[in-house]
């Protein structure tokens, strides 16, 4: 029997890359207004509804403000910055550890002293973490706007 092994080392979820999206058009249209989570919802094309979800995360976590009536809506706590693509997917993913054995700090896993692999998926979880560490907000909206 021929069978075909799919290795899925990290796999960002729908909600994690609605929740990116979401936090780069605050980015984008923070004119010192707040932004309906509506006009959020039209220009990105995502329902208005799962959008309430995402941000209720966000604004629990302190990553955005908001305001309820007429004026109201959402906009960064923080300068764009001050975010980076790795400090939002972890708070809506969780950990972005390619492998459940490396989800502890230190690594509790009790074949860790022998086992040759973990140094694989240590230098995978390394690579990620190079990668989405070092992206701003502000950054992906300077690429953002660069494509307009």
């Amino acid at each position: 029997m021929n069978r075909q092994w799919e290795v899925n080392v990290l796999k960002i979820s729908t909600r994690g890359r609605y929740a990116l999206r979401l936090m780069l058009d605050l980015a984008l249209n923070d004119k010192d207004q707040y932004i309906t989570i509506k006009s959020i919802s039209e220009r990105q094309e995502i329902s208005g509804k799962y959008l309430e979800q995402i941000i209720s995360v966000l604004s629990r976590a302190g990553y955005v403000k908001s305001v309820r009536g007429a004026q109201g809506g959402y906009k960064l706590a923080r300068p764009a910055e001050e975010y980076t693509v790795g400090m939002i997917l972890r708070l809506i993913e969780g950990s972005l550890a390619p492998v459940a054995c490396m989800d502890d700090t230190p690594n509790q896993c009790p074949r860790r002293d022998k086992c040759v692999t973990l140094s694989v998926w240590q230098k995978i979880g390394k690579a990620v973490s190079d990668v989405v560490d070092n992206i701003t907000l502000a950054d992906l909206a300077a690429e953002q706007q660069a494509k307009m």
